[in-house]
């Protein structure tokens, strides 16, 4: 395997020189945390489809479809069907604020009481996300090399925080262009033919597997359903991908970039499954589905390709690793550490905060790769990650985006609700249940409609600031929102 190891070593030392090069553009804080909002559509939508087709998408995708048939296409279609939403109905919006974090838009839209609590659901919930990401740097070292778990996460780990504080948001702008091309290639270009050609063609899978395979609601309408609730629904209001909203350079390249990102996905989604079930034919007795996507690699592919391939998986886990790492430093630095030593960002001080932001990059790639190697169980960490986004801060921020009358109170009671009512029903029900983002999201639109029905409207000058922000017609602010105490 010396060809391939040589093109994975090759990969992996191209994504350190693109964070020293990146370092070099990152001078001030939009540069470093949103690449100076100045991606255009190409480089935007690669960005955003690596972003949210991470190690799940692609080795969970494989595994759903070895699993399910053409049905284990859902996770990953639920999840273009998310992006698809948002750029089309919000990212333009979105894009018009000209803020960072999805709390900053809260305080906008409420008033600026808002965002620490939000800030800490948000900082959990991106935690999770680039925790599960690194778990499956093990998978991969271990096909590769046979390496030690806790060995292959911290090499991983270490790469991917490594560039991501040289450069912030540039050097992974760059590495996720790379990291797109080479997924593309890898998955959809040499291992989608192949396995279905090692797998005798379509026609010797139909007669080698149960007809429920190639039935496209086979997965059960209830998963699709709990899939929509969670990804599509996810994908609206996560701050790792807002985070790349932020980055356009216009919000009509938002809007259209993202389509064509979600699109891409869309078809991500169906090779991932076709490549699972040719998998199943060829593999029938694997002991975990998961084991598919590194079985058919290693044992299907020639030498080069599998190289390949490999690097593909590598670049699905590192771009949704450093994109949710990124996120979560922003949150914890924006969000929760500025607000809590109330302090106020001087005018022009973005140039001096990006040694900060990099303090806080390293910092939490440090907690993200010590929880990595803690944890085992990567869809149960997924889960509660995803159910208190959805169940904590749907309903406020897209009431905030369309409803008029939703009020501050209203927003801090919905999501107060909705967390603690997730965070008990999976105590009650298990963690893998679907009941507690189905009550939780109840729970919480309730406690937004009642309680801002019952407390005065937001104030009008308020309202007026954020029809100026969503216009486009204000500034970009030079300080941080001023904390409630203030």
């Amino acid at each position: 395997m010396a060809v391939d190891y040589t093109v994975i070593v090759v990969y992996l030392a191209a994504m350190l020189a693109m964070g020293w090069w990146g370092m070099r553009r990152a001078r001030s804080k939009s540069e470093f945390l949103v690449a100076g909002r100045r991606l255009g559509p190409a480089m935007y939508s690669g960005t955003m489809a690596a972003i949210v087709l991470g190690g799940a998408s692609t080795i969970g995708g494989v595994g759903l479809g070895y699993q399910y048939g053409l049905s284990g296409a859902w996770m990953v279609f639920t999840i273009g069907l998310g992006l698809l939403a948002l750029s089309v109905l919000f990212s333009a919006r979105i894009a018009r604020l000209k803020v960072y974090t999805v709390s900053e838009m809260l305080d906008l839209r409420y008033g600026g009481r808002a965002g620490l609590i939000t800030g800490v659901v948000m900082w959990a919930y991106t935690l999770m996300l680039a925790v599960t990401s690194t778990i499956a740097y093990a998978t991969i070292f271990d096909v590769l090399f046979d390496m030690d778990r806790t060995l292959a996460i911290v090499l991983g780990g270490s790469i991917v925080v490594a560039y991501s504080t040289l450069g912030g948001m540039w050097s992974i702008t760059l590495t996720d262009m790379v990291q797109f091309v080479v997924k593309t290639i890898g998955v959809l270009l040499l291992l989608l033919p192949i396995a279905v050609v090692k797998a005798g063609g379509f026609a010797e899978m139909r007669a080698q597997l149960p007809t429920g395979y190639f039935d496209p609601l086979g997965i059960g309408g209830e998963t699709i359903f709990t899939y929509v609730l969670i990804y599509t629904f996810g994908m609206l209001i996560g701050q790792d991908i807002w985070q790349r909203v932020f980055t356009a350079r216009s919000d009509r390249t938002a809007k259209w970039g993202g389509t064509v990102a979600g699109t891409y996905c869309l078809a991500y989604a169906v090779a991932g499954a076709v490549i699972g079930t040719a998998a199943k034919v060829l593999y029938p007795g694997l002991a975990s589905p998961d084991d598919a996507f590194a079985t058919i690699v290693k044992d299907e592919l020639p030498v080069g390709v599998r190289g390949l391939v490999l690097a593909a998986a590598l670049a699905a886990v590192m771009s949704t690793s450093s994109g949710a790492l990124i996120a979560c430093a922003t949150v914890a630095d924006n969000d929760i550490w500025s607000r809590l030593r109330g302090a106020v960002r001087p005018a022009g001080g973005e140039h001096d905060e990006v040694k900060g932001n990099r303090a806080f990059i390293l910092v939490m790639g440090l907690a993200v790769t010590g929880t990595a190697i803690a944890l085992n169980d990567v869809v149960e960490a997924l889960t509660v990650a995803y159910n208190l986004l959805v169940g904590g801060l749907l309903v406020p921020v897209l009431g905030g985006l369309l409803w008029r009358r939703g009020t501050v109170q209203g927003a801090l009671a919905s999501v107060v609700t909705g967390g603690l009512a997730v965070v008990g029903l999976m105590a009650g029900y298990g963690i893998l249940a679907n009941e507690p983002v189905y009550y939780g999201l109840l729970a919480s639109l309730a406690a937004y409609v009642a309680v801002s029905l019952a407390t005065p409207a937001t104030d009008a000058t308020v309202l007026a600031a954020w029809r100026e922000r969503l216009a486009g017609r204000a500034p970009e602010p030079l300080s941080e929102p001023v904390p409630a105490s203030q």
